[in-house]
């Protein structure tokens, strides 16, 4: 028995053996075979038959489009697409800071920049944060895990700003974990205490957002499980609805009789609106004026959320670039800029992005996107390579419970500092010493359409620069008019 297991063991080392010469010595020749092959089918067979097809495809559909009708084949429902819009908005990118560098010159690196901001002044109780940056409202249960949201919470109360509840529960160790905190009021049945309005440092109704607009949702008891339905308030089996309005047959003087109500409940403290960037834009920041509103949060057409039909995050709304613009320009007519603040949200990543749109008129930045990716940013492998990342945070993710609260912290917390530290060493590169200083004369564009849209100057403009030249020429001449 053992002579024969040792014959065997031999023939396979042997078979082994042979096989790796034949590889080692034939692989050339395979390789040419196969390509042949593969060459033969995709050069000969009819372009109806032929896998290449795909290409001209692909090219014509696009991989994304191809992917979401096949989803919309499979389910025959509603597609609900996380992380926003990927169609290319009109952004920021070709808007440039001006430099001081003679005269002006840069601010000492030693001189500390001042970052802090205050959102609603006009409100009995504003809210004072140290830096422009805000996480915005990205709901516990509905989005976000308990121990993203805790994470988040806790980077905000280090770094001295504020965290948006979103339009899930409140956790009541979140509010007691974080500095500043902002309650959204929405169209919803929970969330909506009286001792949790109370601790609120700021109250923001949320009318819309930009890759959802106006309308309301329902979820499922299947995807919105866990500790989350406790705290909102659900049965079992209870569906959790997001209206399409706060009241039936809702009417402005509805809506005005809201913040009155929430401005005494909360004892002044700022009651704002949150509002998806659209066409319309200043006849809706007009309707928010007149409600008596301390504060509006814009949110542009590059907002990400959870989750929303590709049609509204697609084709509904305008770029966060153009609302930021109009909503400034809008609330200057008005003659309510500085007493209503003006928060800016959508498709802002990097600190440029957030440094250009305070430029443009902004009091403060809202961070979605950005602040999901920096407090996984180092979890985020760990549903990879057959999960997405976002599978580490997301309250029905299979990894979310691997997700560990003080490294997500602390990924937050670095990133929200550095980033503050980027935009202070830009501010002393245009001669600044405070935030407060910067204004959209700081800026220029090298996209002509961009410059005019701002109205600030383009880069480039030959007919402009002979006038400069024209009037140097002029003014040198009289000078030595003068002079003799």
């Amino acid at each position: 028995m053992a002579n024969i297991i040792q014959y065997i063991t031999f023939g396979m080392v042997a078979a082994g053996f042979v096989f790796f010469l034949f590889v080692l010595l034939g692989w050339r020749w395979i390789a040419k075979k196969v390509a042949s092959m593969v060459g033969k089918i995709i050069f000969t067979d009819s372009y109806q038959e032929n896998i290449m097809e795909l290409m001209p495809g692909l090219r014509h559909m696009g991989v994304q489009n191809l992917l979401e009708n096949s989803l919309r084949s499979e389910t025959g429902d509603v597609l609900h697409r996380p992380l926003g819009s990927s169609k290319k908005w009109p952004h920021l990118d070709s808007l440039t800071f001006l430099p001081a560098q003679i005269y002006p010159s840069p601010t000492d690196g030693e001189q500390e920049v001042k970052m802090e901001v205050t959102i609603g002044p006009k409100a009995k109780k504003p809210m004072k944060i140290k830096i422009p940056l805000m996480i915005s409202g990205m709901a516990y249960g509905i989005a976000l895990s308990e121990q993203s949201r805790l994470a988040l919470a806790a980077a905000a109360k280090k770094t001295g700003t504020a965290i948006n509840s979103g339009e899930g529960g409140i956790l009541p160790e979140e509010l007691d974990t974080a500095g500043k905190y902002i309650v959204q009021f929405g169209k919803t049945e929970w969330s909506k205490e009286k001792e949790v309005l109370q601790r609120a440092d700021m109250i923001e109704i949320k009318f819309g957002q930009g890759a959802l607009m106006g309308v309301g949702g329902r979820i499922s008891p299947e995807n919105l499980t866990g500790r989350a339905r406790e705290i909102m308030g659900l049965k079992e089996n209870e569906t959790a609805v997001i209206y399409d309005s706060f009241f039936e047959n809702q009417t402005l003087k509805d809506v005005q009789g809201l913040v009155k109500e929430l401005r005494s409940l909360s004892k002044g403290v700022p009651i704002g609106a949150k509002i998806g960037a659209g066409g319309r834009i200043e006849e809706d920041i007009d309707k928010l004026i007149e409600i008596d509103v301390d504060y509006i949060a814009v949110d542009g057409g590059q907002a990400a959320t959870h989750g929303a039909p590709p049609l509204l995050a697609d084709d509904f709304g305008i770029p966060t670039l153009h609302a930021i613009v109009r909503a400034s320009n809008h609330l200057e007519k008005r003659g309510v800029k500085g007493k209503i603040s003006l928060i800016a949200s959508g498709g802002l990543l990097v600190p440029g992005h957030f440094l250009k749109v305070l430029a443009l008129g902004a009091d403060a930045v809202y961070l979605g996107t950005a602040m999901l990716f920096a407090v996984s940013h180092n979890q985020n492998t760990k549903p990879m390579p057959f999960e997405p990342p976002t599978q580490v945070v997301w309250n029905q993710g299979k990894f979310k419970n691997e997700f560990q609260t003080e490294e997500g912290a602390e990924g937050a917390e670095r990133f929200l500092t550095a980033s503050t530290e980027e935009m202070k060493v830009a501010l002393r590169a245009m001669g600044k010493k405070s935030l407060k200083e910067l204004s959209r004369k700081d800026l220029v564009s090298y996209d002509k359409d961009t410059a005019q849209l701002i109205g600030i100057p383009f880069t480039f403009d030959p007919w402009k620069s002979e006038q400069s030249d024209q009037r140097t020429k002029d003014s040198h001449s009289t000078e030595k008019g003068g002079a003799s």
